[in-house]
């Protein structure tokens, strides 16, 4: 594992940390998404069915069984334990016109036709997307709080640092997979704008505004 990768993760993990965090102390789900959340947890269940198959190493699957369940902890305080607060009013993205054309390019363009792998190219692919219905939800409020857009930093950082682990990879393994490489060039785009945004407003001290 190269220090990319070990610092991609770190960065995935800090970021749910700050989303969990954030709900509990407040007691409050306001300005999150719902139903990113979803996707997120629905990304994580079909990319780690492996972990009922095969076991690569203590880290591995240590990583894979927090990521899972934090995304069902996530959504659980969402939609039930914190439900007078969730604003479903905002949360209103479509997500079906995610799923759908994802699904059916999992099976177009996989590298094994094969459940598994058709579920993992998957996850992938709705990665890449899953962040839309919250970026949705920022637009039509308008603004986010701060800790919202810590959350948001560590999740765009992780996925930008994997692509760093991507080309590491290449240059120093030889391993290359297109799907994973373009899906995290699709979703480290969807984060520019905002990043552009993190640096010059919220780093100074001043709350995330956007646009109507």
């Amino acid at each position: 594992m190269n220090i990319f990768r070990l610092t991609g993760d770190l960065s995935h993990l800090a970021a749910i940390i700050i989303l969990l965090l954030k709900i509990w102390k407040s007691r409050s789900c306001a300005g999150i998404s719902g139903k990113s959340q979803v996707l997120f947890a629905l990304v994580f269940t079909t990319r780690y069915l492996d972990l009922l198959t095969s076991f690569i190493s203590l880290y591995n699957t240590t990583m894979k069984i927090i990521y899972i369940g934090c995304a069902y902890a996530t959504v659980y305080l969402i939609y039930m334990k914190f439900k007078a607060t969730y604003d479903g009013n905002h949360d209103t993205f479509r997500v079906e016109f995610l799923v759908v054309p994802v699904g059916g390019l999992a099976f177009l363009v996989n590298h094994d036709f094969s459940p598994l792998e058709i579920l993992w190219t998957f996850s992938i692919y709705l990665e890449s997307v899953a962040i839309l219905p919250q970026l949705f939800m920022i637009s039509k409020t308008g603004e986010a709080e701060t800790i919202t857009t810590h959350y948001l930093f560590f999740l765009g950082l992780y996925r930008a640092l994997y692509l760093i682990n991507w080309i590491w990879r290449f240059y120093f393994e030889g391993f290359f997979d297109m799907i994973a490489i373009v899906a995290g060039v699709v979703q480290t785009i969807l984060y520019c704008d905002f990043f552009y945004l993190y640096v010059t407003k919220v780093l100074k001290g001043k709350k995330l505004s956007l646009p109507a």
